[in-house]
């Protein structure tokens, strides 16, 4: 089965697909070669699918080997346009940024749209995955909470697990199974309120909160700082933040200050005239060689 979306003419399939690690993270797989985003989808109706998504001009095309219900296929395109910020408005960063010659290279490359998850519970957990450790940590984590809990395809892949599945497991199963280390008690509290209702972080996508106060009541969960909540801001659409870490910091070192170590004011200073878009722009700035001038990826 083929669905197609529309895109924006300011988009770019495979800046968006690389923005960040999260195409190395199951259920995404990133084929560099062939252009082509897999990701695995619970419907909710019989097993989960698994979508190729691959560029078109001003068009994204999702393949499925199962038909879909008219139920499933809505739920696809939603899932697919939120996953790809089709809906963001750029605009405003764009007209920010236009006469800048060093980030005009932005707009002009449909840069900007940082790839997510179909949900705030799943970028949150892969936020806490990535806290204080290496990205091979992180991926070992990510694959064995995956391989463990989610539900199967027909081909063999696994969806993302659920609150509920997460709940249900003991704390020991995040310390020994996933290897999370201190994380597995924020993984089994975090489940246990989402499942159970206590807490709402899809309201996060939609909350009327000023930035500042919604950070901290993303704060208000256990194991998550400063730099995990900035940078779950940016994927629900708030921009202030920078998420400064140990990634960031050398790469600006090497970027803009002759490779010598930055103060995190210097960093902050750097972006300060972009406002409440600085997240954005440093994060653009900082990835702008992941691809070359053709199209390919550096890494």
């Amino acid at each position: 089965m083929e669905l197609t979306i529309a895109t924006p003419a300011s988009f770019s399939f495979r800046r968006t697909a690389i923005s960040h690690g999260w195409c190395e993270l199951p259920p995404f797989e990133l084929d560099r070669q062939a252009w082509q985003l897999t990701r695995v989808i619970d419907t909710g109706e019989a097993q989960p699918i698994t979508l190729i998504l691959s560029e078109d001009p001003l068009k994204i095309t999702i393949t499925t080997r199962r038909k879909l219900t008219k139920r499933a296929a809505e739920k696809v395109l939603r899932d697919v346009r939120h996953m790809l910020r089709l809906d963001d408005d750029m605009s405003g960063f764009y007209q920010l940024i236009a006469n800048d010659v060093s980030f005009k290279w932005i707009a002009q490359h449909g840069a900007g749209r940082l790839l997510r998850a179909p949900t705030v519970f799943e970028d949150l957990v892969k936020m806490m995955c990535t806290t204080n450790c290496a990205w091979s940590l992180t991926e070992k984590m990510v694959k064995g909470l995956v391989g463990a809990l989610g539900r199967e395809t027909a081909d063999g892949r696994r969806a993302f697990p659920t609150p509920e599945a997460m709940a249900a497991m003991p704390e020991s199963f995040y310390r020994d199974t996933v290897r999370a280390g201190y994380r597995a008690a924020y993984l089994k509290e975090l489940a246990e309120r989402v499942a159970s209702g206590e807490i709402d972080v899809e309201s996060w996508l939609t909350s009327e909160l000023p930035t500042d106060k919604l950070k901290r009541e993303m704060k208000r969960i256990k194991g998550i700082g400063d730099y995990a909540a900035e940078n779950i801001l940016k994927l629900v659409g708030r921009y202030d933040g920078l998420g400064l870490d140990s990634w960031v910091r050398p790469q600006f070192a090497r970027k803009h200050n002759k490779g010598r170590a930055a103060s995190d004011e210097k960093i902050r200073r750097h972006y300060a005239r972009f406002g409440v878009w600085s997240g954005l722009a440093l994060w653009c700035d900082l990835t702008e060689d992941w691809l070359d001038e053709t199209g390919n990826a550096k890494w």
